[in-house]
């Protein structure tokens, strides 16, 4: 049975899982000297169109570490969304490996604004504030909103401003695009996007993101950054060797879109629920709902999924590439059911 908790549960793609495969060949020469990884670098640089430099590492949570560790010193303050993962979900990492101060922005929808990170600029030049250095983004957003490629020119634009960086966690960057119908390169590089975690952990990859950095300046420092932050494989062969499948013929793009298509499939299915509230428009593969605690806590009883708030008795769904139709009907008939019981099923 397939759950709504979260694409990180999903499989790995047989393309993913075919490369791997093919790529536990004979012994191999450790740390990215591999022809597995040379080729994802190609392919990378060609996806984002740019000389940028690609490193790849573990984890999402090791990826975001690494990129805000090229940015900031112990001193400097970086800015985020309150609900941002650095912030929430992360245990404190991000704070422990640069030393620098996280301010977190109240927002309706996940989203940072220009007006939003107007107030907390301040301070510069003064010794005794953390100086303002960096600016997190999530690429779509914990909320499963996206940032238009408009709204990302404004941030960038008022961080370079200042003298400061923007760093985008692209975790679900795959699910912003086939929302928008933009390529990778127009989402960041043609944004002023200067690191970008790129992950595919979520989108059919088994394991490991990508550091990708943009910013000429940062280059130099970001592979003693990351083995600093344990964050070298020796056998990279294994993480890299994926995003070759994972960029050719677009199967980051169709896994993505299938993903949406997904979620726009049973968002309209919930629609039949007495009382229950979207708190966000859905726009990529999660939505968030307000339903009725006693019928989220039955379904509890046969799928897996997580209360997000659950003092607001708001739940989230997450649909993944390997979602299938079969498996949202399925989901959708369970929960009529349980609605009809509490007199929650509109008729």
């Amino acid at each position: 049975m397939k759950s709504f908790a979260s694409d990180n549960n999903s499989g790995v793609h047989p393309d993913i899982m075919h490369a791997i495969i093919t790529a536990n060949d004979e012994h191999a020469i450790g740390y990215g000297d591999d022809i597995w990884t040379l080729e994802a670098e190609k392919k990378i640089k060609t996806a984002f169109g740019t000389d940028c430099e690609v490193l790849f590492v573990f984890n999402g949570t090791g990826s975001n570490v690494v990129a805000l560790q090229l940015m900031t010193r112990p001193y400097n303050s970086i800015i985020c969304a309150e609900t941002a993962h650095i912030y929430v979900d992360e245990c404190g990492a991000p704070v422990k490996m640069t030393g620098a101060q996280i301010r977190p922005v109240v927002t309706s929808d996940g989203k940072l604004t220009p007006s939003l990170i107007e107030p907390y600029l301040t301070g510069f030049g003064d010794q005794h504030h953390s100086q303002p250095s960096a600016i997190y983004i999530s690429q779509s957003t914990e909320l499963g909103t996206i940032y238009t490629t408009d709204e990302l020119k404004a941030i960038t634009a008022l961080a370079h401003a200042k003298g400061m960086y923007v760093h985008m966690d692209g975790a679900r960057i795959a699910n912003a695009c086939a929302a928008l119908n933009v390529s990778l390169k127009e989402m960041t590089v043609d944004c002023g996007i200067d690191t970008l975690s790129f992950g595919g952990t979520k989108n059919g990859l088994m394991m490991g993101e990508c550091v990708i950095v943009f910013r000429e300046e940062l280059k130099a420092a970001s592979r003693f950054i990351r083995k600093q932050s344990a964050q070298l494989s020796s056998k990279m062969r294994y993480i890299s060797c994926q995003f070759t499948p994972y960029l050719e013929n677009n199967l980051w793009l169709r896994n993505a879109a299938h993903a949406n298509k997904m979620a726009e499939t049973l968002s309209e299915g919930l629609h039949k629920i007495k009382d229950l509230e979207f708190t966000q428009v859905p726009q990529t593969n999660q939505i968030f709902v307000r339903m009725n605690h006693a019928l989220a806590t039955k379904m509890l009883e046969h799928y897996f999924f997580y209360f997000w708030n659950e003092v607001n008795s708001e739940v989230r769904f997450v649909t993944s590439y390997d979602t299938d139709e079969e498996s949202i009907h399925q989901f959708l008939n369970t929960l009529y059911a349980e609605a009809a019981k509490l007199d929650l099923l509109l008729k």
